[in-house]
């Protein structure tokens, strides 16, 4: 960021010093992209200096802050998600799995960046993960767990752009969660995304705005909790239709990589405009291109990340000169900093390694041949980002 923005340490959880930093500087607009800073309110105390926020109020951040709380909405809305139980102690969870069949979905009720659920395959599983979780595994998220409906299907997802009246749709994309080639291994924060999604039709995204989005805005405002932001709806794809999987108050990683890479409106106006309330009229638009990124990530990731290992971007820098002038590929950083004027790892997933093309076969095609062009002897990355969409495209 340091080529394009001053860099500035701020301490987000010191709301006062945020406040008036904003003040100081005459800062317009203020985007608050994690999601632990609007669960912790920051955005209520931004608002109450009369400075203008993206992102929504702890009461809204729920949402994605409590998984039980966004299924206890749904249930008052009717809005189409799977059978929940919310538990809050291990022998209750334990007695509780009764109630489902295999394979058990086990989530921690509170923010666990994005590691927080467990799909057990069987009972014995099922158990030592309620057991890490009430232990302590996920810190204070797993004070309260959920177990849910394991439910059938496809998995993408579609995001929204609310003032808390009007509702912008915001593009689609899927995801690759699992840290293994072919969705095998523990869930991470993702490993992969592209979008759009096919999968997600306009019928199905008709489906989605009217059946699951639109009635959360509604239920929220009615509530006394109206949501202003980015919506991010996991959904799966069920044989009857679209049902939520979770929430997410944020544009979430890797997905924004490549909803950003096709995005063609100004992003800071549509911004502002849901800001101030201001979004009726106003329409997001995407290149019908496909965008695709790939996380390199630190070896040991997401269990015990290796750290400190050193990248050499080296070809791949070229290779992005070049394509940069045709909107092509680009490397995000994510977990990387500086050492003694070596480029190295500092966090689990490291890099973003994006990409457009016509199609998703395209776009794969050109974001490994740039993942190949950077020396990262310490990391890894899964080769199948895509590799759905890119089967379905040949027609398999």
């Amino acid at each position: 960021m340091e080529e394009c923005a001053k860099l500035v340490a701020l301490n987000a959880g010191d709301h006062s010093a945020v406040a008036d930093f904003c003040a100081s500087n005459a800062v317009d607009l203020v985007v608050i992209g994690p999601e632990a800073p609007l669960v912790d309110g920051l955005a209520d105390t931004l608002r109450s200096k009369n400075i203008a926020v993206f992102g929504p109020s702890a009461a809204a951040a729920q949402l994605e802050g409590s998984k039980g709380f966004t299924k206890d909405m749904c249930a008052r809305a009717g809005i189409p998600t799977g059978g929940y139980i919310r538990l809050t102690n291990l022998p209750d969870a334990i007695a509780a799995l009764d109630k489902f069949t295999p394979p058990y979905v086990l989530k921690a009720d509170g923010l666990a960046a994005g590691k927080g659920v467990v799909i057990a395959e069987n009972r014995a599983d099922a158990e030592a993960a309620l057991a890490d979780m009430f232990g302590g595994g996920f810190g204070d998220a797993g004070a309260e767990v959920v177990i849910e409906e394991f439910l059938e299907g496809e998995e993408a997802s579609f995001f929204a752009i609310t003032d808390g009246k009007t509702v912008i749709p915001f593009g689609t994309a899927q995801d690759h969660k699992r840290v293994g080639e072919g969705d095998t291994g523990p869930n991470t924060g993702g490993m992969g995304a592209y979008s759009p999604a096919p999968v997600l039709t306009q019928e199905l995204q008709d489906r989605a705005m009217a059946e699951i989005i639109e009635p959360t805005v509604a239920a929220m405002a009615a509530e006394g909790m109206p949501y202003s932001g980015v919506l991010y709806a996991g959904l799966m794809l069920t044989p009857t239709g679209p049902q939520l999987i979770e929430y997410n108050c944020r544009f979430g990683d890797p997905e924004c990589q490549v909803l950003m890479t096709r995005l063609t409106s100004d992003l800071a106006a549509i911004m502002m405009a849901c800001a101030k309330g201001e979004l009726a009229g106003v329409e997001a638009d995407f290149s019908p291109a496909t965008a695709l990124t790939v996380v390199m990530a630190a070896n040991g990731y997401p269990a015990s990340p290796d750290k400190g290992g050193v990248i050499d971007l080296g070809a791949s820098e070229a290779l992005q000169s070049e394509a940069n002038g045709g909107g092509a590929a680009k490397v995000f950083h994510a977990g990387t900093a500086m050492k003694d004027g070596q480029l190295i790892a500092n966090g689990g997933r490291v890099l973003n390694v994006t990409a457009k093309g016509m199609s998703v076969t395209e776009a794969q095609r050109t974001a490994y041949n740039a993942v190949d062009a950077i020396g990262f002897e310490s990391g890894f990355c899964r080769r199948d980002i895509g590799y759905r969409e890119v089967a379905r495209e040949k027609g398999e």
